[in-house]
Parts: C-alpha cells; structure tokens; sequence
C-alpha cells in the first residue's frame, strides 16, 4: 500500500502544479504546442521515472 501511496502522491503533485500551480507557463509553457496525446505520453513518462526514481532510493 505505500508503494500506491507514493505513486498516488506524485501523479497528483505533477497534475496540480500542471493545472493549477503553473498559471503562468514559466514550467510546463514550452508544452503548449503539443497535441494532448503528446502531453498524456510524456507526463506518464514523467510520472513513471519519478516513481521509479523514487523507489529505487527507498531500497
């Protein structure tokens, strides 16, 4: 269950500074051209490596 615990924390972290945080584009601005599945795919990948990046120093 911590191991979805982290994961949970991290999606929902990447999403709200996206979202919410980010309102005037200093972050994730040089995204904006890019079609929604290019977003979808690279913010997985971002959220994947975070995790797993995090795990491996847990261990």
């Amino acid at each position: 269950m911590g191991a979805f615990v982290v994961f949970l924390i991290i999606t929902l972290t990447v999403i709200a500074d996206l979202y919410w945080l980010d309102k005037v584009r200093k972050r994730w601005g040089w995204m904006k051209n890019w079609s929604n599945l290019n977003k979808g795919i690279f913010l997985s990948g971002y959220i994947i490596v975070s995790s797993l990046i995090y795990f491996d120093l847990s261990i």
